[in-house]
């Protein structure tokens, strides 16, 4: 009895918590059809509701807005807003840093993650996954003589948190891997290896 009912489980979890996952998504997205008039709500013209039209209309918006900032009219209004948010206080705090990572994770020319590394981290006789980010001019500067690197220790299962430091290049290991690979391994708490994480050997970021 206990063995089926494992083998139910490892069917019906996954399987739950991606559909719980879409509807959340779906749901989150559809408060957007709150943007229209009432009398323009598919609610109010079909009669019936149909769970989905909201990613719709968010994709249009999404699209529309990537369209209108790529022409010159587009950009100079794109500038004049980004300059208004940054002279508001409080505001301008919060919207540089938003701004500073989407524009890193998001932009076609954005490097972030670039690199895979294993750290001695939290003591020194043992290894977690990282990922190599930048190191600030200022940090450069005052750490003159070693070469450092700035790398980011997810948490398990949660990757969105973690720690960010600076350390030696020479004490990191760079691991031949992607960072989807990488993501997989810390979110999975390990459970899931892709074969290439198993087959590609580590090397010394020197």
């Amino acid at each position: 009895m206990k063995k089926y009912l494992l083998t139910g489980l490892l069917v019906w979890v996954p399987l739950g918590i991606t559909l719980w996952v879409l509807n959340l998504i779906i749901s989150t997205l559809d408060l957007t059809l709150t943007l229209l008039p009432r009398h323009w709500h598919p609610d109010e013209l079909l009669g019936i509701h149909i769970p989905g039209l909201g990613v719709i209309l968010t994709v249009v918006v999404v699209l529309t807005t990537g369209l209108l900032v790529r022409n010159v009219f587009g950009q100079r209004l794109l500038t004049y807003w980004d300059g208004l948010l940054r002279r508001i206080p409080f505001v301008n705090a919060i919207y540089n840093s938003v701004k500073q990572v989407s524009d890193t994770l998001l932009s076609e020319s954005g490097s972030a993650f670039g690199k895979v590394l294993l750290v001695r981290y939290p003591h020194p006789q043992t290894w977690s996954l990282a990922f190599q980010t930048s190191v600030p001019g200022e940090v450069t500067r005052v750490l003159a003589g070693d070469e450092y690197v700035g790398v980011f220790v997810p948490t398990t299962p949660s990757p969105v948190n973690g720690f960010y430091f600076y350390v030696k290049k020479s004490e990191t290991i760079e691991l031949d891997i992607n960072v989807d690979a990488a993501f997989k391994a810390i979110i999975s708490m390990g459970v899931v290896t892709t074969p290439e994480t198993a087959a590609k050997p580590a090397k010394p970021n020197k």
